[in-house]
């Protein structure tokens, strides 16, 4: 298990190493190609994605409070395409943008998938439009471990615990769980979907005794999503930015505009620390997601 580790992380210093000279010639030709004076339209409406497994949402977080704080901003396109993943930011982002609508017109758009903490995060929006292709819904939520008693065992390794609380060892991967400790799990995830799917029906105006209609992790394509309230409209990116347009009362649309170099950064490193926290974590300890 150690040397699986410490090849792990040599791939990784080995994929810095490969990319620093392409990182450091992309810099400098985007310092060198970017036009200097040039006079860019006041942005009035703002476009905010969401993209890759939820794990760490503070520059989303950030993203939606400037578009809040900013007056010219009079409307946000909140582009989706999430399988989901940690509940607390999924939550979080949730609020925020209810928060956000308040003060102007959120229209949500399901680039690809729209499942589970991705679709919890958008159903505050005023209205959520689906590209045909998209997949919805997966609401619920799972808790998850593995137990490596018998490979620890074969290297030799004996886990030494001391503790105070019945409970503080739930979700251990060094041995099999017992009953009570599965109980107290259960209880945990099953608190956390009534909260899934009380939102979610409050948002959708959705009856919540009929949960296992539209949640209950039932996937939908954007059609069924539909069908059941999930999502309000089928269409493109094209039809999504029509609607907020209306909403928000632009004719002329500014949309803000991300810079490219610094996307192509950030998407390079979520995926590195993607990669590194999903390989260390998914056999040292539980983790309860939206997926």
């Amino acid at each position: 298990m150690f040397s699986l580790i410490l090849e792990k992380i040599k791939a990784i210093f080995d994929f810095i190493q490969n990319y620093f000279k392409t990182v450091v010639f992309l810099t400098i030709l985007f310092l060198v190609l970017t036009p200097s004076g040039e006079i860019v339209p006041q942005a009035n409406l703002a476009k905010i994605e969401l993209s890759g497994a939820i794990m760490d949402t503070s520059k989303v977080l950030e993203k939606l409070q400037e578009a809040k704080d900013d007056k010219n901003i009079k409307g946000v396109l909140f582009v989706v395409d999430s399988p989901g993943g940690a509940v607390a930011p999924s939550v979080e982002l949730a609020y925020v943008i209810k928060e956000l609508k308040e003060t102007k017109p959120v229209v949500a758009y399901a680039s690809g998938v729209m499942a589970s903490g991705g679709y919890y995060a958008s159903i505050w929006s005023n209205k959520i439009i689906a590209n045909p292709g998209s997949m919805i819904g997966s609401i619920g939520v799972i808790f998850q471990s593995f137990n490596v008693e018998e490979l620890i065992s074969k290297l030799g390794i004996k886990p030494q615990t001391e503790k105070i609380g019945k409970y503080k060892e739930t979700g251990t991967p060094f041995r099999e769980w017992k009953e009570y400790e599965k109980e107290e799990i259960q209880k945990v995830i099953s608190q956390t979907y009534d909260m899934f799917v009380a939102d979610v029906s409050s948002a959708r105006n959705l009856d919540p005794k009929n949960h296992t209609h539209f949640a209950d992790a039932h996937i939908f394509t954007a059609h069924g999503a539909k069908e059941v309230g999930l999502i309000d409209e089928i269409g493109t990116l094209s039809t999504a930015q029509k609607e907020l347009m209306t909403l928000s009362g632009v004719s002329v649309p500014v949309w803000t505009k991300e810079d490219e170099f610094e996307k192509f950064m950030n998407k390079l490193m979520e995926s590195s620390m993607q990669s590194v926290v999903k390989y260390f974590s998914s056999g040292l300890s539980a983790k309860m997601d939206f997926n």
